[in-house]
């Protein structure tokens, strides 16, 4: 075989050798950002499952608050500068603190207008002062999980 043929061979095969050299590239490129966006996913499913787990935990404790802050206004104002009380107004205060931290607001509602993907109407009748629509009293405090309801407000709204 003449020393032209095997350089020609010798060619071939080796541009044969880069494609396939290039194919074996591009597919482990494929597999490595497959795993990159999979790894991704995966932090983002375990970041909602435990920031849901919260939230349950959470709406278990937000009837609790919801009493300590109903007890808190029924502290007769002569009492409150007492050391005692005082003390309790800080464990309310450790307690909202607490939950912001976790990334839980109330929801605004006196004065707002109704919205209901964050209030719940008990009642809606005539109310000197408000526009139609607007909320006028709070019944029940409800709470966001930064952008999500977990409970909504109990409200009564104006006609």
């Amino acid at each position: 075989m003449s020393e032209e043929k095997k350089l020609e061979e010798l060619q071939e095969e080796l541009i044969k050798e880069k494609e396939h050299s290039a194919e074996l590239l591009s597919g482990w490129q494929r597999a490595q950002a497959d795993y990159a966006n999979l790894k991704k996913e995966g932090e983002r499913m375990a970041k909602e499952t435990v920031a849901w787990a919260n939230a349950s935990f959470m709406a278990e404790v937000l009837p609790v608050y919801n009493h300590f802050k109903v007890a808190l206004n029924h502290i007769p104002q002569e009492q409150r500068q007492e050391s005692w009380v005082q003390g309790i107004i800080m464990i309310g205060k450790q307690f909202s603190d607490f939950m912001a931290k976790y990334g839980i607001s109330e929801i605004k509602t006196v004065g707002e207008k109704f919205d209901p993907n964050l209030h719940e109407a008990l009642t809606h009748e005539e109310c000197e002062g408000y526009e139609s629509d607007v909320i006028f009293e709070e019944v029940q405090p409800g709470y966001l999980l930064d952008d999500k309801v977990l409970m909504p407000a109990k409200v009564r709204v104006a006609k």
